[in-house]
């Protein structure tokens, strides 16, 4: 059954079709750069899906002509006005501060989060794809950690979300020099999953792939990987043990058991809670 809820502010849409939502930043006249009221409208976005009951994928694109061009102009002359005037330095969301919680919400959500580029992702565009779990990118794409040609350096989570992804010689040659790269060395340099012809529909059938999974352990797979991703091996290998021993027997394990034996599609039901650490 598809079940469309959808719902949008002037700058975001959603679409949610059997569990999986369709996010499209919606600025296109402006390439979907971030200004004030995007920050906005991007956090309220990540509040709905939050606590969208059965969600189990999430895309990320941008509509017209590109994913995301970064912060808008206007605003690189008035930065202190972002987040209505509050200090950079203040944490507004959890470990985050505004700005850092439009990219980090992504990697925060329950599910997996597939970016789709196309045009182009700089500044923050960039660090708004690098929060999702995946990224895939168009072949003419181009990216770039875009910060220093305007005399700053990457501040929504970057810093973070590169962790892991790209080498430490290569991300330093990136910041310091804000070139812009193209898909395929992206791919390679590590900030981008894989070049496809059509990256929107290409994260769509993944993330509808992602939806047949259980959605207890595809949740738990993602709580795993933040753990990895952060914490030391005795902190992994305990994280590992008590999310299976969450999953194992679970409704949701049964089913996707029965559901492989019997050769049939499996009929899951909404997440439970996850297990405490």
């Amino acid at each position: 059954m598809n079940v469309d809820t959808s719902a949008a502010t002037s700058l975001v849409e959603i679409t949610v079709t059997d569990g999986v939502a369709d996010v499209r930043l919606n600025r296109p006249q402006k390439m979907n750069a971030l200004s004030p009221a995007m920050f906005d409208a991007i956090l309220a976005a990540g509040e709905r899906l939050a606590n969208e009951a059965d969600l189990r994928a999430v895309v990320l694109s941008g509509n017209g002509q590109a994913f995301c061009a970064g912060l808008d102009l206007e605003s690189m002359a008035a930065l202190s006005k972002l987040g209505g005037g509050t200090p950079i330095t203040e944490r507004t969301h959890g470990l985050s501060n505004f700005a850092q919680q439009i990219c980090m919400l992504w990697r925060e959500l329950p599910v997996p989060v597939i970016a789709a580029v196309h045009g182009v992702a700089f500044g923050g565009g960039l660090q708004l794809a690098l929060g999702a779990d995946l990224r895939y990118v168009a072949p003419d794409a181009r990216l770039s950690v875009m910060e220093m040609k305007w005399g700053i350096v990457p501040d929504m989570g970057g810093m973070v979300l590169t962790r892991g992804l790209v080498r430490d010689d290569r991300l330093r040659e990136l910041i310091y020099s804000a070139r812009i790269v193209p898909a395929s060395e992206a791919v390679e340099l590590g900030l981008a999953t894989r070049v496809t012809d059509d990256p929107h529909a290409q994260a769509l059938a993944t993330a509808r792939e992602i939806a047949q999974r259980s959605p207890d352990a595809i949740r738990a797979a993602k709580r795993l990987m933040q753990v990895a991703s952060q914490g030391d091996a005795a902190a992994i290998l305990l994280a590992e043990s008590v999310e299976q021993k969450a999953l194992i027997g679970g409704a949701n394990q049964r089913e996707a058991v029965a559901a492989n034996l019997e050769k049939r599609a499996p009929r899951f039901v909404p997440a439970s809670q996850p297990p405490k650490y």
